[in-house]
């Protein structure tokens, strides 16, 4: 049987639990032994479903902080994989399973460049932690949010956070990911007045009636971004109108759109504006809005900094800064002032049936964080 490294087997153990969110399926407590062994005193913070832990060792700052999540989306139809999900599988340098690269794999490698620099730097300088939620890829209401909002309460900051997230694109470091932009999501009703088709002026169509002002919203220029950030994006995402019925006009019409916008406008503005367009339209209407988490950016500092430097020592690469994809939790922990950073394994096959990694890149993975540990907390 083939020796695997310490990174590639706690990666195993971790995607042979099935923990899909919010369920944990006892990988927490798989991590915490190994993190006690190492010093770290655990507090574990269960919110309602959602098992959470904080892990710290040391009393002193700065703090440097790994977050990441044990919960993984749903597999999909399970007869499409090539080999069962949740059965870690090696095949032609890969390693499957849901949960190899989003991001079982790089909590692995957090652990692992952990036990190596602690072996080597036992008196280093600071403080680690983790934070460590089963909710990233549910709801979010009670992980990581929660877990921050009980340190800001004891006034417990975290200087430089790392965030597992699949952030490379075609090999592990060629993308740093130092921001994300903002998400809010508005479910618009617009009221007609229902009735037969055959009696149009017995009857206000909503359809007909905002299909201009979604025009024009669609066509908007929000604002034309910056050099870190793309412009906000305004997409509808679902439409609904009708009772199925092909001869009666609908009394309402319901439409979900998004904005993934940039530093250059805020929620409220964003909101407004919304606000200005279908007033100008004369529509009745309401919306009710999710915000889902505003832009953060770490433009600079010590920890992009290292994570550059560690990793064009360990791999030869010359990384990339992106604010591009979806929201993250480092969308919770930059607002405490935070350096924060999101550095893990290629994005590509991540919520996909046969999800994988390479298995050399999770070492490889673990070989940069234990670098970046030494350039920021080695005495």
């Amino acid at each position: 049987m083939t020796q695997h490294s310490e990174t590639l087997q706690l990666a195993c153990d971790l995607i042979s639990r099935p923990s899909i969110t919010p369920e944990d399926a006892g990988c927490q407590e798989l991590l915490i032994s190994r993190l006690e062994a190492l010093g770290f005193t655990i507090e574990r913070m269960q919110f309602e479903d959602v098992s959470n832990f904080w892990a710290r060792r040391g009393t002193q700052r700065p703090l440097f902080c790994f977050a990441g999540h044990t919960d993984v989306v749903p597999t999909g139809p399970v007869e499409r994989w090539q080999s069962p999900p949740f059965e870690p599988t090696f095949r032609e340098g890969y390693l499957y399973g849901r949960g190899a690269a989003d991001m079982k794999g790089g909590i692995a490698s957090f652990i692992t460049a952990l036990e190596r620099f602690i072996a080597n730097h036992p008196d280093h300088q600071g403080s680690i932690a983790l934070l460590i939620t089963s909710d990233e890829e549910g709801p979010f209401i009670n992980g990581t949010t929660r877990v921050v909002d009980h340190l800001e309460a004891r006034n417990e900051k975290i200087d430089w956070c790392i965030v597992g997230e699949p952030s490379s694109t075609d090999e592990v470091g060629d993308v740093i990911k130092n921001g994300r932009r903002g998400s809010i999501t508005g479910t618009l009703i617009v009221r007609g007045v229902q009735g037969h088709v055959a009696y149009p002026h017995l009857v206000r169509n909503p359809v007909h009636e905002a299909a201009a002002a979604l025009a024009e919203l669609a066509a908007e220029v929000w604002d034309e971004g910056n050099e870190f950030f793309p412009p906000t994006s305004f997409q509808i995402s679902n439409i609904h109108a009708g009772t199925g019925a092909a001869n009666v006009v609908p009394g309402q019409m319901e439409v979900v759109f998004n904005f993934r916008f940039s530093t250059e406008v805020t929620a409220d503005q964003l909101k407004e504006r919304v606000r200005e367009i279908l007033d100008r339209h004369k529509l009745e209407w309401d919306i009710d809005w999710v915000l889902s988490g505003n832009p953060f950016l770490t433009a600079a500092g010590d920890l992009v900094e290292a994570s550059r430097a560690a990793i064009h020592s360990v791999t030869g690469i010359n990384t990339e800064l992106s604010t591009a994809g979806g929201t993250s939790d480092g969308r919770f922990i930059a607002p405490t002032g935070a350096q924060v950073v999101e550095i893990g394994p290629v994005n590509a096959t991540i919520h996909k049936i046969d999800e994988r990694v390479r298995v050399k890149d999770l070492d490889t993975l673990s070989d940069i964080y234990e670098n970046i540990l030494a350039r920021l907390l080695a005495r």
